[in-house]
């Protein structure tokens, strides 16, 4: 095949076998899963309809969607309540063409409300280990602290998490990232380290390089969530291609919370062309307009990116994730696969 039909990138792009390594659970709730959840726990809502609720989900930066966010969280109250919402996005993700997911979960949005912490992660996990063992999905879960909340209280959730470290493979840092750099967490990240949790955190979304700096340099992390803005300090961006640090990038949700414009304004490709190792993913893809898929055909309609570097960003996903390396081999060998059967 020499000439691609937008039906054949958009096949080719759910055919690719891929890693999804940015994803926040609470951000995959539905507005339908909202009302169930809200009829069944006799919560009222502010809007009146499903339709009402997808309406507001037009925001100016990322506090609007934030505070938007949380209070949506607010119907997730049980066991079984995690675990439906954990199920529903596997079974999306699995459908577009995702073979392994790293995925986020913010238990301070839950314990605050009296939700205990065994509920949240006992929900999701059921649904996790349910989906390896039905499609074989493997996964990893991250707990992120919220950096608008004090450090002490990270280290309060960190005590919770501790029983439960062989179901948390590591720790992230997410929520309003102005005004709180990832150095103000220095000590719960060297605590979690010393634990055996892995390290990732998001830097340069809304706030500065320097904040991607004192993640990999303060908290020691293996990968930034986002890290777009590392294009506004050359230095930074020859270390990130250099020391091959993975950015998971999310250009659905770049666009809505107005980091770009639009996406034809959006740099994965110029990050792509300049040796880094960029990820597509789908951050909070109920609230942004779409899953992984719907990120990927966006940037490739917007920037005309060709089925190589469609199948290079996947493969780019299984280098970056938390997976032994022959199980990278074998799903990078995989999308080289794909691609040869479908070119």
């Amino acid at each position: 095949m020499t000439a691609w039909s937008d039906a054949a990138l958009a096949h080719l792009i759910r055919a690719l076998p891929k890693a999804e390594l940015h994803v926040h659970i609470e951000g995959t709730l539905e507005p339908e899963l909202t009302f169930a959840l809200a009829r069944k726990h006799g919560v009222r809502l502010p809007y009146k309809s499903v339709h009402a609720l997808r309406r507001a989900y037009d925001f100016d930066d990322l506090q609007s969607f934030l505070d938007l966010y949380y209070a949506g969280a607010d119907v997730l109250r049980e066991e079984s309540d995690f675990y439906a919402l954990t199920r529903a996005y596997l079974q999306r993700a699995r459908v577009d063409g995702v073979v392994h997911a790293e995925i986020f979960f913010d238990p301070q949005t839950h314990t605050a409300r009296g939700v205990a912490f065994a509920d949240v992660i006992s929900g999701i996990h059921r649904a996790l280990a349910e989906a390896e063992r039905a499609w074989g999905l493997t996964h990893r879960l991250i707990l992120c602290f919220l950096r608008h909340l004090s450090e002490e209280d990270a280290q309060r959730t960190l005590d919770q998490a501790l029983p439960y470290r062989h179901l948390i493979a590591g720790v992230g840092l997410d929520s309003s990232e102005v005004g709180h750099p990832p150095s103000k967490f220095v000590t719960v990240f060297e605590r979690a380290r010393a634990a055996g949790f892995g390290a990732v955190a998001h830097a340069g979304e809304e706030g500065p390089p320097a904040y991607i700096r004192e993640a990999l340099d303060l908290l020691q992390v293996s990968r930034i969530d986002h890290g777009v803005r590392c294009e506004e300090d050359a230095e930074l961006v020859a270390r990130l291609a250099r020391e091959r640090v993975p950015l998971t990038v999310c250009p659905l949700s770049n666009t809505r919370l107005k980091v770009f414009a639009r996406m034809e304004d959006h740099n994965i490709g110029r990050l792509l062309a300049q040796g880094l190792c960029v990820t597509i993913n789908s951050d909070d893809p109920a609230y942004f307009g779409g899953y992984i898929a719907d990120n990927y055909l966006a940037v490739q309609r917007a920037l005309n990116l060709s089925p190589v570097s469609l199948a290079r960003i996947a493969k780019n996903s299984f280098e970056a994730a938390w997976l032994a390396d022959a199980d990278k081999r074998r799903w990078i060998a995989g999308v080289d696969a794909c691609l040869l059967r479908l070119t």
